[in-house]
């Protein structure tokens, strides 16, 4: 069971790639890294925006199932905040 971890610095406007793909479910964890108030990291599609997605308040760390074929993108508020990313791969 691979476990891949990363820390990823976002950006406003700029969408990332946090969560690739993969052929079988997979779980990941986010932790979204600052400590300041009203600074938020927000998931989504490809299309994420800091206007239209669910955000990971500063502080918090979230626990999601994600299904073969599935990716998760990121934008920041302000830009520079980090994400920590662990990706338990199942099944190989």
């Amino acid at each position: 069971m691979p476990i891949t971890s990363a820390l990823i610095t976002l950006s406003e406007g700029t969408v990332v790639r946090i969560v690739e793909n993969h052929h079988m479910p997979h779980d990941v964890i986010l932790h979204n890294h600052t400590k300041s108030n009203n600074h938020y990291i927000y998931i989504g599609n490809a299309d994420v925006t800091t206007t239209t997605a669910m955000h990971i308040d500063p502080g918090q760390t979230i626990y999601l199932t994600m299904r073969p074929g599935d990716e998760l993108w990121a934008v920041s508020d302000p830009s520079g905040l980090n994400v920590g990313v662990t990706d338990i791969r199942k099944g190989e």
